[in-house]
Order: C-alpha cells, then sequence, then structure tokens
C-alpha cells in the first residue's frame, strides 16, 4: 500500500471589524463572539470546534483563526444572521474591507433622503 500523503494544512485569518457600532453601545461584541463559538459547525457539528477554529476578540474586532478549510463567506453568512436575530440588520451591513476583514457599517441613509426630496 503506498503511504498516504499529507494535505498542507490551509491556515486562514478572518477579521470582522465592529468598531462604528460598538462604539455607539448598538452592537454587543461580546454576544457576537459567544454566537459564533455556539452557531460555527466543524465536521457538519456545532461545539465541535477544538483546536480547528479559533476565536479570539481583541478590542471591537473578532478574529477567528482556521487551521482547516474555512469559508469567508460562511462568517458573513453568520453575520447577517445575528444582525437579523437581534433587529439592526436595518442598520448594518457587513462589508468585505479587504481579502481577510469584513467591517460592520452602517446604511448610508443620508444620501437616500436627498435623493428623494
Amino acid at each position: 500500500m503506498a503511504p498516504v500523503k499529507s494535505a498542507a494544512i490551509k491556515k486562514s485569518k478572518f477579521v470582522i471589524d465592529c468598531s462604528a457600532p460598538a462604539n455607539d453601545k448598538i452592537f454587543d461584541v461580546a454576544a457576537f463572539e459567544k454566537y459564533l463559538h455556539d452557531r460555527i459547525k466543524v465536521d457538519g457539528r456545532t461545539n465541535n470546534l477544538g483546536e480547528a477554529v479559533i476565536i479570539a476578540r481583541a478590542d471591537n474586532k473578532i478574529i477567528v483563526q482556521a487551521n482547516i478549510p474555512f469559508s469567508k463567506r460562511y462568517l458573513k453568512y453568520l453575520a447577517k444572521k445575528f444582525l437579523k436575530k437581534n433587529q439592526v440588520r436595518d442598520w448594518l451591513r457587513v462589508i468585505a474591507s479587504d481579502k481577510n476583514t469584513f467591517q460592520l457599517r452602517y446604511f448610508n441613509i443620508a444620501n437616500d433622503e436627498e435623493d428623494e426630496e
């Protein structure tokens, strides 16, 4: 039998920046971190993070480090679900600011009101 080649472990690091809404006290970063701990699935099961996924908080940023193949899109999906659950989805949106970073930003409502007039 031929030896099994080990696949290179793809490590990925994603950052979710919640600074703007957290400074305005409409977003709870600690609750969002707990939500991610409870909801992220590894091998099809929740509460199975182990060493595969590490979630940390630094100020108003959440850092997700994965030692397994992990999708950035999955983090966006979970962030949008959390916003909807807390009824702030109408005011906040999740935007990719660079390759490994998301930001929570306010919708630009002032420009919409000027266009209506």
